[in-house]
């Protein structure tokens, strides 16, 4: 059995590598670095020499104190390498915040495949894989013109590990326009554009890769012989567990920069392409209906830095007439909300942190109540990532959805799924379903329902 496996872990706003004990599904270490983009590049990029260095740090750290069996790589979407066939990058891996890209975006639309294709839906900057290598292909014609390689960005840093050129679908599938879910091939965009000589062979995520290079081992102070898999998008990864041990219908919330919310078993609805509902592809190939939006992002932007307390929430709670609230959206352009922009109502709480702490809780709850209804979930909720560790964001999940919530005891929610892939462990993850009190309940879904009615009256 492979026991021990190193799971590179990047999202977007940081870097882990966590040391999985795949017989007890559970994080034994994990290590974690802040991620800056590169702003002395030609465009906002990722700065892919920091996050190597770290990576061999970080595997050097553990391999003193565990033996590693071998590795994977789960990361954040809407990212791409492009390396020439020497195996540098012909052009810096590029930031998908990156509003530029929209400056070449009314001759983009004219190229894309439709949404009923590809299920994926036309988003800001370079959040559409198709759209960053459209404007890149433009901008820079004699650079795009040396790229021997396209790597998703899991694949990418499997390829810096092991020299193999692949790609795997999960990574493919997440609203690049590059890929036709059900169809399991690449999207015509990739034909019309003469990309597809760029694109590697795929894997499923699972599937051994290689092994590292001499030069990878040497740094890192691991065997050669150490085997890498192809690695996995990180939602996808938070899924893994569920599909392994859960019968639909149940659907499970990955919480990170992006809270997304995905579906299995639903029912079957059609999903609003304006609205950022989306198809993802599993770890076996399959498709998922999603909805997501920039929650983590927005609870930084807000400054909530701890989960809120159960003193401030029940003084929140205790104004039945006008509470405070947050109607959407902090990050306009992406979620179930795209056109309109935060505003708080109701008593003012601007000077007291907790009780805005309280508010914030409450509007993620919101919002990821909205996105299940966009995609007909049904069934148990899965919640894993860092607001697994929020209670009253599960509460009110719990409250406003009637339904079972169950959360996640892993750190990270990502690397435990990505580990899983190369062996199912003897027992299901740790987690613990939440409990909810009649009157804590009734109090929850009375503001839920004054959230709903305030959203309607102030989008009119």
């Amino acid at each position: 059995m492979t026991r021990y496996v190193a799971v590179i872990d990047i999202g977007k706003t940081n870097a882990k590598v966590a040391l999985v004990d795949n017989l007890l599904a559970t994080e034994s270490e994990v290590i974690r670095q802040r991620i800056y983009a590169n702003t002395t590049t030609l465009y906002p990029s990722l700065n892919h020499s920091a996050i190597e260095d770290f990576i061999v740090e970080a595997l050097v750290k553990l391999s003193k104190n565990h033996k590693i069996d071998a590795l994977t790589v789960t990361t954040h979407g809407a990212t791409v390498a492009l390396i020439d066939r020497a195996g540098e990058l012909a052009l810096p891996i590029l930031d998908y915040e990156f509003q530029d890209v929209d400056e070449l975006r009314s001759v983009y639309e004219k190229l894309r495949p439709p949404f009923a294709d590809t299920g994926s839906p036309a988003l800001p900057g370079g959040l559409n894989i198709g759209a960053q290598l459209h404007w890149q292909q433009t901008k820079y014609p004699k650079e795009f013109a040396t790229v021997h390689t396209i790597l998703t960005w899991p694949q990418y840093w499997v390829f810096r590990l092991t020299g193999e050129r692949y790609n795997d679908v999960s990574s493919l599938g997440v609203h690049t326009d590059l890929y036709e879910p059900e169809q399991q091939r690449c999207s015509k965009l990739v034909e019309e554009r003469s990309w597809t000589s760029l694109m590697p062979p795929t894997r499923l995520s699972g599937e051994l890769s290689g092994t590292l290079t001499p030069h990878i081992a040497k740094r890192t102070h691991l065997p050669s012989t150490t085997p890498v898999y192809t690695g996995i998008h990180d939602s996808n990864a938070s899924l893994v567990p569920h599909l392994t041990t859960q019968k639909p219908p149940f659907t499970v919330i990955s919480t990170g920069t992006w809270f997304i919310m995905m579906a299995i078993g639903g029912t079957g609805v059609a999903l609003d392409e304006t609205r950022d509902t989306l198809l993802n592809v599993n770890a076996y190939g399959k498709s998922v209906p999603s909805a997501r939006f920039m929650g983590g992002r927005e609870r930084e932007l807000l400054g909530v830095t701890s989960n809120a307390s159960e003193q401030s929430m029940t003084q929140l709670l205790s104004d039945t007439l006008k509470p405070a609230m947050l109607l959407p959206s902090v990050v306009t352009g992406t979620g179930p909300f795209p056109h309109t922009k935060a505003h708080w109502i109701g008593k003012s709480i601007e000077n007291d942190t907790k009780l805005r702490d309280c508010a914030v809780t409450l509007y993620l709850a919101m919002m990821s109540a909205e996105c299940m209804q966009l995609i007909g979930s049904e069934g148990n909720i899965f919640i894993e990532g860092p607001l697994a560790h929020d209670i009253h964001y599960a509460k009110m999940l719990a409250a406003i959805t009637e339904r079972r919530v169950i959360l996640s005891d892993s750190q990270t929610g990502t690397s435990v799924g990505a580990a899983m892939l190369i062996n199912p462990p003897e027992k299901s993850p740790p987690s613990h379903h939440v409990s909810i009190d009649n009157t804590l309940c009734a109090q929850l879904q009375h503001y839920a329902k004054l959230w709903r009615n305030n959203l309607t009256l102030h989008s009119r």
